[in-house]
């Protein structure tokens, strides 16, 4: 278990910094207190992660172990690009997190939740609960993701437009490359 969730903790880490959640959590930042948005990501993240390692679970049984690594170690490569692609958020989003709204706990919630879904994120976390242990998967899965988000209103708070955000999404990449590449090696 607890190698899966270091595991899972920190490739979803990394593949959150850069990410369209984070853009998302430095809006909500703007627009209300640091911790209501927090919540309201946790408790999203959770429910998202759930779902995720649930279906990966159910995927990783009826696979065999060589073929899973090896598509997991293709979907990683997969998610290399697509973080150097970047993520921005669209116009629906946007509103979304600018919205007036009493309960920044309950906006923050749907928000994330509607944006999780097919993102990155969530298709590394079931690719990762195909071999992994499911609780250590989902609790490192959602702690490393809501980790990310802390971290993006943090320094969103306080650097603002310093963020190197070409220098992560360089390093995010390489990273999901290794990582894709050691899957690959260990199927072949």
């Amino acid at each position: 278990m607890l190698s899966a969730f270091f595991l899972s903790f920190g490739v979803i880490f990394v593949a959150e910094l850069g990410d369209k959640s984070q853009l998302m959590a430095m809006a909500f930042a703007a627009r209300y207190k640091a911790l209501p948005v927090l919540i309201g990501i946790s408790i999203a993240t959770a429910v998202t992660h759930a779902m995720s390692v649930a279906l990966g679970a159910v995927v990783g049984s009826r696979l065999p172990t060589d073929a899973i690594a090896i598509i997991a170690g293709i979907a990683f490569l997969f998610f290399a690009v697509w973080t150097l692609r970047g993520d921005e958020l669209n116009e629906e989003e946007a509103e979304a997190a600018q919205k007036n709204t009493r309960n920044a706990v309950v906006a923050a919630s749907i928000a994330f939740f509607l944006a999780e879904l097919g993102d990155k994120t969530m298709l590394a976390t079931i690719t990762l609960a195909t071999k992994e242990d499911v609780f250590g998967t989902w609790l490192g899965s959602t702690l490393g993701m809501v980790s990310a988000d802390a971290l993006a209103i943090l320094v969103g708070y306080h650097l603002g437009s310093r963020l190197p955000e070409k220098t992560i999404r360089y390093g995010a990449s390489t990273l999901f490359v290794i990582f894709g590449i050691l899957l690959i090696v260990q199927g072949v």
